[in-house]
């Protein structure tokens, strides 16, 4: 289907999440036809898929992606694509990510600032002090890593599936990293569930998840009769503890689209809000807009000037030694999360 100025409006026009950025006019559309046309274009002459987070701006999920959703669904994606180039529109982990699982492809990252404060928390030389001082654990990473982090752990997670492989993984001794809040967050799902595993833990957050407080929830339940609170795992354990559902980014979309509720709060990257906004337009969302800068760095013009002639700090590569240990980090991912 040929994308128009005015099916693009008609798609985003509901987007209401506070920020200017994420404001659109039928005018605003039409000045982005022509680099969505050149995208479209490029890739069928490279075979290319384009895969962004569900974090990115609403310009490029609802235009130029072909697939959306969260680190996990993105990695599963990126591991069944028979495309020549993977185009990853999120931040460098989750590109280099894709390089692990397709060692073969062109992987481009159109990003100029793909930075994480929970990825850029940690090395490979701190996990392997980390492993000389626990000798005996279990080295889990979270998603958020670098090739050369998740290459010194054991088993990767995602959002969708911590609890799960955490709950799994046979060791009662357990070193999560790099995200404190959600390794508490696990340690509180342990202790409900009668676990007695010891998990120890890394010092980093997500600067967009650590900033949401338990008052807050408070507030917008007093305020909005019937509300229901999304939190996502990387939020607090107070936050967590007062929400009706905590889950990834792909399991609040689901949750809000199987709830019979017309009032949702979601403490979360905004992104998330405005897809829902564009789906329900008769629902409300309350809730002010938490922008990931780093997501946000994501734009048309970046993923054409990539794919057209990708710069060397575009192309996603990564030592073949180092790809194949963070390889098997993230198939015992696959592994415990199929079970």
């Amino acid at each position: 289907m040929t994308i128009t100025a005015q099916s693009l409006y008609e798609k985003l026009r509901h987007y209401r999440v506070g920020s200017p950025l994420c404001e659109f006019t039928e005018e605003h559309c039409a000045r982005m036809l022509p680099y969505i046309e050149k995208i479209e274009q490029l890739k069928q002459e490279k075979n290319a898929i384009i895969l962004a987070h569900n974090y990115v701006a609403p310009e490029v999920l609802f235009s130029v992606a072909d697939y959306t959703g969260d680190s996990y669904g993105l990695s599963k994606k990126a591991r069944q694509s028979d495309a020549d180039v993977i185009v990853f529109v999120a931040v460098r982990f989750m590109a280099e990510t894709a390089k692990i699982l397709n060692p073969e492809k062109t992987v481009l990252d159109p990003n100029p600032n793909g930075g994480c404060s929970l990825a850029d928390s940690i090395n490979a030389g701190i996990v392997k002090q980390l492993r000389r001082e626990y000798p005996d654990h279990t080295f889990v990473c979270y998603i958020n890593t670098t090739a050369d982090v998740k290459a010194e752990c054991d088993v990767c997670v995602t959002s969708s599936n911590v609890y799960k492989i955490i709950e799994a993984i046979e060791n009662d001794k357990i070193y999560f990293l790099p995200d404190k809040l959600m390794a508490q967050n696990v340690i509180d799902f342990l202790k409900e569930k009668g676990s007695s595993k010891q998990i120890d833990f890394y010092d980093g957050t997500c600067y967009v998840h650590e900033e949401y407080e338990a008052g807050s929830i408070d507030f917008i339940r007093k305020n909005n009769e019937g509300v229901e609170i999304l939190v996502h795992p990387e939020c607090s354990p107070p936050v967590v503890g007062k929400a009706d559902y905590v889950g990834s980014t792909t399991g609040m979309l689901e949750h809000v689209r199987e709830s019979k509720s017309d009032s949702f709060f979601l403490l979360t990257e905004c992104g998330l809000t405005g897809i829902l906004q564009t789906e329900y337009p008769e629902k409300q969302f309350v809730g002010s807009c938490t922008m990931c800068r780093y997501m946000k760095s994501n734009c048309l013009t970046h993923i054409a000037s990539t794919l057209e002639q990708p710069l060397p700090e575009n192309i996603v590569n990564i030592a073949p030694e180092v790809q194949q240990r963070a390889l098997a980090c993230v198939d015992r991912m696959f592994h415990y999360a199929g079970r």
